[in-house]
């Protein structure tokens, strides 16, 4: 595990995250698709909030099981939180909003998003 330091573009959200970056996840979801984002995901308990609480908004969608939060200055989208498969709770990286990370180094595995 890689400990990683990332966040939204203006700087109000903030976070630290341990993270084991074999391949990032391209998902074609209608939400996913649209922002771009390159997914690694982590144990809630290996992610934390260094500022930005406040700073967030909330946007649900389809099932509504996953909390997408965006910065309510800038509106960049650096990680979600949800239960993911077998009721653990997991959050999901954008990759492309990691400090110092080059997102095109990693191995790309496509998600089939919008059929679920």
């Amino acid at each position: 595990m890689t400990r990683y330091t990332g966040g939204c573009q203006c700087g109000a959200v903030k976070y630290d995250v341990e993270l084991d970056i074999k391949q990032v996840v391209s998902c074609n979801c209608s939400r996913c698709r649209r922002l771009g984002s390159l997914l690694a995901f982590s144990p809630i308990d290996a992610f934390t909030l260094r500022s930005g609480e406040d700073a967030t908004n909330l946007y649900r969608f389809n099932k509504h099981v996953i909390n997408h939060l965006f910065c309510a200055t800038c509106g960049i989208e650096s990680y979600a939180h949800g239960v993911g498969p077998g009721g653990v709770e997991m959050v999901a990286i954008n990759v492309r909003c990691l400090d110092d990370v080059d997102p095109d180094a990693f191995e790309v595995m496509k998600y089939d998003g919008a059929s679920q």
